[in-house]
């Protein structure tokens, strides 16, 4: 019987060899008579373990990590497929590695453990047991499952999901849309695309279940086109249902139908804005609309349309299938269930951490993360993405929380955190936060378009020390017109890193003309 080792294959895995380290062990096992049977898994986000081998064994799986190609001789020659641990890169179980046991997976408990294309490695772990709840159940029913549950959107403006199913339910009209905001574009985030590399059909079900708690007939998910291997998994899962009557017409014998289909993003960050991206579907210019109306009153092609993230439309299944107080029970406060954070930046072990909310961020970034790569000390930290403020370490005690972190002046967000040492320039990073605006803003609004611009040029004024404190007193007043004054999030958040870099890392802006120069 053939021994079976599981190789990750989704993008930074691929990115880290995976695919070359699968092909030469494959050679391997044939020149050496070894019967392996290798799993392409999806990652589970342990990221400076990747490529992360996992061998299947009577006392679970074994791993093995980082594992290079120049790795595999000494391993064939320990016979690692027996799980042996005499070896310089053998972890033991892989659910014990500190990292992973102490998460509380709920989203991501599949995640790196089946093979993401296999229909029936995800109904063995629970997958497609919300949809058969969800099918028993009227669509009030089910819209009040996910209000118990507690779950608001994780693309990061928290608002509860459940609010925004009731109202599109209660809006009368004869065609509905399920919109996923896959357009993943915030600086230090990849949770989105793992759940549609490693779980896609989780995904799936999350959108089928919330057209049958809507009255919506055709979903669309609208991905980020940078996600290329996402797009071939998402569509290869997407065939897989229909070929098993888990999406179409009669799904299942129910009389719904859910049909689904993925959408290209236009290569714009802007789009990951509720309205930018339904004007990019309908094919237009991804400009930011005014509200009101609402999407849920009128979205997509002037209909009803709930819009949610990644995240929150894959928290669904679980929802249905364990129900909504399990999910309610995880969390503090009204930030109920889980958050998967992911650690990027100068950080010595960077990856997905999915826990319920309620631990502070130090512990976040130094009982996971191990403090920086490269030893220095940690000075600053983004959460929240390009437009989240920079915690300075007074404030690492915040716990991770939606309105702990409100009344800190920053963000959750989608769950990015971002790491820097002691050697980092607030002012310039302060200055890229203007200049990001600059490159992404859809142009429609004038605060936004106009004043991100004068943001780069004041910002340069105050680091080439000319007339310093006017110019700040100036810069102040611009960041308050963009929070006041932007039509959408994009201005109106482009001002948090900047206070923020002011407020706790002013010593940062002073004279700094020879850096100015160089950058002119």
């Amino acid at each position: 019987m053939n021994t079976r080792i599981y190789i990750p294959s989704d993008t930074t895995a691929k990115a880290l060899g995976a695919d070359r380290l699968a092909r030469k062990m494959t050679a391997l096992a044939v020149e050496r008579g070894v019967g392996l049977e290798i799993v392409r898994n999806g990652s589970r986000g342990l990221y400076w373990l990747e490529p992360l081998v996992e061998v299947d064994t009577p006392q679970g799986r074994m791993g093995f990590g980082p594992v290079k190609e120049k790795d595999l001789d000494a391993l064939f020659d320990v016979e690692f497929w027996r799980g042996g641990q005499d070896h310089p890169l053998a972890l033991g179980a892989v659910e014990e590695i500190p990292y992973l046991k102490r998460q509380q997976r709920l989203t991501f408990a599949r995640a790196g453990v089946i093979d993401p294309l296999s229909l029936a490695d995800y109904r063995a772990h629970s997958g497609y047991q919300g949809l058969s709840n969800a099918l028993a159940l009227d669509a009030q029913a089910i819209v009040d499952a996910v209000k118990a549950s507690g779950l608001r959107g994780r693309g990061g403006a928290a608002f509860p999901t459940g609010i925004k199913w009731q109202t599109v339910l209660d809006a009368c009209a004869e065609q509905k849309y399920i919109v996923c905001n896959a357009d993943e574009g915030d600086s230090g985030t990849f949770a989105d695309r793992l759940v549609m590399e490693c779980d896609p059909f989780m995904l799936i079900e999350g959108m089928t279940i919330s057209g049958l708690a809507v009255g919506a007939t055709q979903g669309y998910i609208y991905l980020r086109s940078e996600y290329p291997l996402a797009f071939e998994t998402l569509n290869s899962a997407i065939a897989t249902a229909y070929a098993n009557n888990l999406l179409g017409d009669n799904i299942q014998g129910s009389g719904c139908r859910f049909d689904l289909e993925v959408r290209m993003g236009a290569g714009a960050y802007i789009c990951g804005e509720e309205t930018s991206l339904l004007e990019s579907l309908e094919g237009k210019r991804g400009l930011v609309r005014a509200k009101p109306p609402l999407p849920a009153i009128v979205g997509l092609f002037g209909k009803p349309t709930v819009v949610n993230n990644v995240l929150s439309l894959a928290a669904v299944p679980f929802i249905l299938d364990q129900g909504a107080q399990a999910y309610a029970d995880c969390g503090m406060g009204r930030s109920r269930g889980t958050l998967p954070f992911q650690l990027s930046g100068n950080v010595k072990r960077g990856g997905l951490v999915e826990l319920a909310f309620g631990p502070s961020l130090r512990e976040l970034m130094f009982d996971f993360g191990g403090g920086t790569r490269n030893g220095r000390p940690l000075r600053a930290v983004q959460v929240g993405g390009p437009l989240g403020a920079y915690l300075p370490e007074s404030q690492w005690d915040t716990a991770l929380d939606y309105e702990a972190f409100a009344g800190e002046g920053a963000v959750l967000g989608h769950g990015g955190v971002v790491m820097f040492d002691d050697s980092v320039d607030m002012s310039e990073q302060a200055r890229f936060s203007m200049e990001f605006c600059v490159a992404e803003s859809c142009g429609k609004c004038t605060p936004c378009r106009i004043g991100s611009t004068r943001g780069v040029e004041v910002i340069d004024r105050i680091r080439a020390g000319e007339n310093r404190e006017a110019n700040l007193e100036l810069l102040a007043d611009l960041c308050e017109t963009l929070v006041d004054g932007s039509l959408c999030a994009m201005g109106g958040m482009t001002p948090f890193p900047v206070q923020s870099a002011i407020k706790h890392f002013g010593e940062d802006f002073v004279s700094t003309p020879n850096r100015v120069l160089e950058e002119v």
